[in-house]
């Protein structure tokens, strides 16, 4: 195969599996997004990079977004959001963020692809998203990518819509956002 046609490829299987994402539950996560007093994400590697790319974007509509072990994050509190973007939602230390969040009363949001999962089980709102398990060996879900490439992918254009849906319910525009641009560069 020709790299544009992996890229079809790609395209297809990201454009089937949005079809797994529910509009009702994307309207819940935008909602609490509007009422949460802070904003902080949690994700590993890929999945975290996706994460960190809505903070930016959040920070740019105007909001208070945060990434769970940065240094400068502050303390969670009641009427913070806490959105974990796990795949297999059994990443061992975000059990133990999702478990104190919980406790402290704020609200825990879900992105994974298994909706049964302990972080799942622990979460106020559970987003299912589209990919497959990083191991596909045991998996029916068929996908052309590696790991967890589909999941990951789905999340930075998830969480671009989401800014999207944001910005309209705002009256927002690109315009508004461009002034809180990083301008030290």
């Amino acid at each position: 195969m020709h790299t544009t046609d992996y890229l079809k490829t790609i395209l297809k299987e990201l454009e089937l599996g949005i079809e797994v994402i529910s509009d009702k539950q994307v309207e819940e996560l935008v909602t609490g997004i509007l009422n949460a007093n802070k904003i902080f994400v949690a994700g590993g590697g890929r999945s975290g990079l996706a994460a960190k790319s809505f903070a930016m974007r959040m920070m740019h509509v105007g909001l208070y977004p945060y990434v769970v072990g940065e240094t400068i994050t502050p303390n969670f509190e009641q009427d913070d959001m806490l959105l974990i973007s796990s795949g297999s939602g059994e990443t061992k230390n975000f059990i133990s963020i999702a478990e104190k969040a919980q406790s402290i009363g704020g609200e825990v949001v879900a992105l994974t692809t298994n909706v049964d999962s302990t972080i799942a089980q622990l979460a106020d709102l559970v987003i299912k998203m589209p990919g497959s398990p990083k191991d596909q060996s045991t998996s029916n879900y068929q996908t052309i990518q590696p790991m967890g490439s589909l999941f990951e992918q789905s999340l930075l254009l998830f969480f671009d819509a989401v800014i999207l849906r944001f910005m309209e319910r705002k009256g927002l525009d690109s315009a508004n956002m461009y002034g809180r641009h990083a301008n030290l560069e």
